[in-house]
């Protein structure tokens, strides 16, 4: 799918979350990770920055190779002190930094999405105004990207624990537009190794 910039309205700022620890991946970075030849932390960024939006990384501080692998690209890198309390403490960091109207909260972790993905649900935010705007498969399964209203923010910085934006996002179920992705793009990520291999396997037999 094409990854040319659709020039989105400048009220929303993409945070990407990529101070996670891999805990799964058996001593292996999973950000680290080739994808399309380059590490999947900057294969995630430049699908981001291809929408024109503004990206914010949040990375960890004990990972200085994620950082190394952004750069010469235009995101805004933000350092997580608190990462290793969880999920939760990278948005909280994150959002801390956020001065737009919306915010587009996307996991590193999620290979399958494009930049044409965020831009439909970026625009559809724009268009119904709902608080929570959110990628879902087919079958209406919710994922990411998940776009937030400014007014939510606050909920946001009050996070703590490893659930990331979870609490509020359940509170805010009656108040979310859900926009269709192909096939699991929205909720595809990869935790382990087998899931890498597996991943690796179907896209070598299509």
């Amino acid at each position: 799918m094409s990854e040319t910039p659709v020039g989105p309205p400048k009220s929303c700022t993409i945070l990407l979350l990529a101070a996670g620890r891999s805990s799964r991946m058996r001593g292996v970075d999973k950000l680290m990770e080739l994808v399309d030849g380059e590490p999947l932390i900057r294969n995630r960024a430049r699908i981001c920055l291809a929408t024109g939006m503004k990206t914010i990384v949040v990375l960890p501080k004990d990972r200085i190779e994620r950082a190394v692998a952004l750069d010469d690209t235009a995101v805004e890198q933000v350092v997580s002190q608190n990462a290793h309390m969880g999920l939760s403490h990278s948005l909280r960091d994150g959002i801390a930094h956020v001065t737009t109207d919306l915010a587009m909260i996307m996991l590193a972790d999620l290979p399958a999405l494009t930049t044409d993905d965020l831009s439909l649900v970026m625009s559809r935010a724009h268009t119904t105004g709902a608080r929570i705007t959110r990628g879902a498969t087919q079958t209406g399964q919710p994922g990411h990207p998940v776009v937030v209203h400014r007014s939510v923010f606050p909920e946001l910085r009050a996070l703590t624990g490893d659930q990331g934006a979870q609490p509020v996002l359940q509170s805010y179920e009656d108040r979310t537009e859900l926009v269709t992705l192909p096939g699991r793009n929205a909720i595809l990520d990869l935790d382990t190794p087998e899931d890498w291999a597996r991943w690796r396997g179907d896209a070598d037999a299509s």
